[in-house]
């Protein structure tokens, strides 16, 4: 009998979510059937899905479960169908709901650029081989949930406001996020601001420089103003290490680092901070490519590696990223990435080369 339960709140979402994600969880099956994990996960609707069910982006039940359980794995949310419905039933508003309610205060972006993927990528290849960095991101405040907001006025005198807003609590908590993770890494960390013109900026910069001389003085620090760090990212991605920022610029600065590989469809994430931690590949749901078998599942497996480390099951994790690596290595490849192997095709090849590299009991 298994020794062990892992229960996930499995949010299928909208678009490929639920194709990428379902791989992903068939792909962890096969893994957890040959170490003895038992993993039970329940489907929730969230996003569009949540609003066609109930008329809320994030029901009650949804939440509720997603408290209750290890983890939560989420697909992807949004597409037009929901375009003309009210901003705070819109399916985005749901993931912002979810991850404030959940705790997810950081957001964890790794990006490499495996050897097999480096002629994939836009830029040439000496510029991304041995790319190997991590995005953290503060993911609760600043622009997306600061206070006052509005779009109101008439043509041709509307006006529209955002408050970006950070304490120093939130910068500091995720600041010891970014340096422990350092710690574990290569010992870089690179805050990332806009301290030249944003007072916010000011009190970050402050903050995080206070955080490391106090608590991490053996860890290096610098830091970039957003322009310039967006600028080296392409220059020079292998410089970095650890890169430590706000949630609008997270926001741009990650999917501009996603590129690096050549798909968003390589690329996991997590959120964390609170006692369940939500994990979710970085693309959208794009509802032209659903009910195609040709999404890419690699991001959702690597999340559920994500998820599999944060929750204690450091084997498994590293089983279905060798996985993936080895089917990488065998020349296969979505269409994304120049290749024709569709959704399912992937994701079994990835479970039968993770199941061959579990070592025997």
């Amino acid at each position: 009998m298994p020794e062990t339960v892992l229960n996930i709140a499995w949010l299928p979402g909208d678009g490929i979510g639920r194709e990428v994600t379902g791989a992903a969880l068939g792909v962890l099956n096969v893994v957890a059937e040959a170490t003895g994990l038992d993993v039970q996960w329940h489907e929730h609707p969230v996003g569009g899905a949540g609003y066609d069910a109930c008329g809320q982006p994030l029901p009650d039940s949804t939440l509720s479960a997603c408290h209750a359980a290890d983890a939560v794995l989420l697909g992807a949310v949004g597409g037009p169908a929901w375009d003309g419905v009210a901003n705070e039933k819109r399916p985005e508003a749901g993931l912002l709901a979810l991850r404030r309610a959940l705790g997810a205060f950081a957001n964890l972006r790794p990006v490499a650029v495996p050897a097999p993927l480096v002629e994939a990528s836009p830029l040439r290849p000496e510029r991304v081989a041995g790319t190997d960095l991590l995005i953290v991101r503060e993911l609760t405040g600043g622009l997306y949930f600061g206070e006052p907001r509005l779009l109101a006025g008439t043509a041709p005198e509307r006006v529209g406001r955002n408050t970006m807003v950070y304490s120093e609590r939130e910068i500091a908590r995720v600041a010891h996020v970014a340096f422990q993770w350092a710690e574990k890494r290569k010992g870089r960390v690179t805050s990332v601001d806009k301290a030249n013109v944003l007072e916010v900026s000011r009190l970050w910069r402050a903050v995080v420089s206070e955080i490391h001389a106090a608590h991490y003085p053996h860890v290096a620090l610098d830091h970039l103003y957003v322009d310039n760090a967006a600028m080296q990212l392409v220059l020079r991605p292998q410089a970095f290490d650890v890169v430590l920022t706000e949630n609008l610029f997270g926001d741009i600065l990650s999917d501009l680092a996603a590129t690096l590989p050549g798909s968003l469809g390589v690329l996991p994430s997590a959120s964390i901070g609170g006692a369940v931690g939500l994990f979710e590949p970085v693309h959208g749901s794009a509802p032209d490519l659903a009910g195609r078998d040709i999404a890419n599942p690699t991001a959702a497996i690597l999340s559920v590696a994500l998820l599999l480390d944060h929750t204690g099951h450091a084997a498994e994790a590293e089983a279905l990223r060798r996985g993936v690596d080895a089917a990488f290595a065998a020349g296969l490849r979505t269409r994304d990435l120049g290749g024709t192997a569709g959704t399912s095709a992937f994701a079994d090849a990835v479970a039968e080369r993770a199941l061959d590299l579990i070592p025997a009991p």
